[in-house]
């Protein structure tokens, strides 16, 4: 590490407090669509993607060029107070886009804990019930009401004291875990049984591709299941979509996979480009259901984040991002598929486009995977309960070329572990 690098960990532990975990060492400079460089010049392949937020890459010229011409007309003015057309167009083409039964509506907010709070007011309104069901391993934010709905302790609730009421977790189907299909519905109606009656509950809500539990990805046939006991005991559903949204799993929204639909979905992450903007689309008479001022915020739905929308959203059309997640998608397993064959290390691979994770034995496996990775110009990040599984949010803009070149520095990080 260098001087400049030591100079500014040591003023960073002086001025910020440990609870906000640095996984770096080094401090970035600048970055390029699938490339960061630190403050001395070195560079990084991106496949962290700022945590999922980067599927067009970093600063794509037409997001940086529609959000220099909305600050040269105005930044703020609080949407609530005084409205502008750019919302509504983004709510349009959300809605046009959104897996949602019949006539959509949309709102805009701030981040993804912001949007995932909202569906669960919308949906507690609608309904007039309270209950919330959500899942293990599941990630939802750190709001306390996000917090309690996330199906994991450390580090996210340790020491936080007693979380909001009403929400209870079931199971989540896992080949690997050995909870089947019929496991996870029936821990719901073990929930109706002894925690909350079924006609208590405002909503279900899920990743349909779980994000820090790991990239488990649904199985069609436990949604299709999950719907038909919404229906039944007027539950709705609702699908967190914050991180596996926007092309990141070969469709626009991970729901365009199922048959089965949500009646809301929750977006933020990639949606912006790098910029904040998060939001909830869904059914019309659920998102409907608060009065007038019951939603919002002083910086819901920013103008600058609104523009950086508009952007990315075209720049997935037309530039194909979701055939492009599935063309890298199926180039990585291929590899992953290829390293597996020489080693017991790997237990699971789990992919959807190119939302694609690796399972390893141990978290230490995958922190010395991790290791190599940074050491060799390469950034990834881990996931899952234990830490022990490896996930790729490289952006779906990354040049082939670079692609191949990550590739390399993976495939040689496990031939060194395995050889060790």
């Amino acid at each position: 590490m260098s001087s400049k690098h030591i100079s500014i960990n040591t003023r960073k532990q002086q001025a910020t407090p440990r609870g906000v975990g640095v996984m770096c060492q080094w401090y970035a400079e600048k970055a390029e669509n699938a490339t960061i460089w630190d403050m001395e010049g070195n560079q990084f392949i991106d496949f962290a993607g700022g945590i999922g937020v980067l599927n067009t890459g970093h600063r794509h010229p037409k997001v940086i060029s529609a959000v220099t011409e909305q600050l040269s007309k105005f930044t703020h003015t609080a949407y609530q107070v005084v409205p502008y057309e750019s919302y509504v167009s983004l709510a349009e083409h959300i809605n046009e886009r959104a897996p949602i039964n019949g006539k959509a509506k949309c709102a805009f907010f701030s981040t993804g804990a912001e949007a995932v709070e909202n569906a669960i007011k919308i949906a507690r309104s609608f309904t007039q019930r309270h209950g919330i069901i959500t899942f293990s391993n599941a990630f939802h934010g750190r709001s306390f009401m996000t917090m309690a709905m996330t199906g994991k302790t450390a580090p996210y609730k340790s020491d936080f004291g007693l979380m909001p009421g009403g929400v209870f977790h079931a199971r989540y189907p896992s080949e690997l875990k050995g909870i089947t299909v019929d496991d996870a519905i029936r821990s719901i109606e073990d929930i109706f049984a002894e925690d909350i009656v079924a006609h208590d509950v405002a909503a279900i809500v899920l990743e349909p591709v779980q994000g820090e539990g790991g990239f488990n990805v649904v199985p069609a046939e436990f949604l299709k299941r999950l719907r038909s006991l919404c229906d039944l005991h007027g539950i709705l559903l609702i699908a967190d979509e914050v991180q596996s949204g926007f092309a990141r799993t070969g469709k626009l929204f991970a729901m365009n996979h199922y048959e089965a639909k949500a009646d809301l979905i929750t977006m933020a992450k990639s949606l912006g480009g790098g910029f904040p903007i998060s939001g909830v689309v869904g059914r019309a008479d659920v998102m409907d259901a608060p009065n007038p001022g019951g939603l919002g915020g002083t910086y819901a739905g920013s103008p600058i984040g609104v523009a950086a929308a508009l952007a990315v959203l075209d720049v997935i059309e037309s530039e194909d991002l979701c055939n492009r997640a599935n063309v890298l998608g199926a180039e990585l397993v291929a590899l992953l598929n290829t390293i597996k064959t020489t080693t017991h290390m790997i237990t699971d691979i789990r992919a959807l486009g190119s939302m694609i994770a690796v399972e390893l034995e141990t978290g230490e496996q995958a922190k010395i995977i991790q290791s190599y990775a940074m050491e060799n110009g390469l950034l990834i990040l881990t996931c899952g309960r234990h830490g022990n599984a490896i996930r790729f949010l490289y952006p779906l803009t990354i040049p082939a070329t670079q692609f191949s070149q990550a590739l390399n520095i993976l495939k040689q990080g496990f031939a060194n572990l395995i050889a060790s």
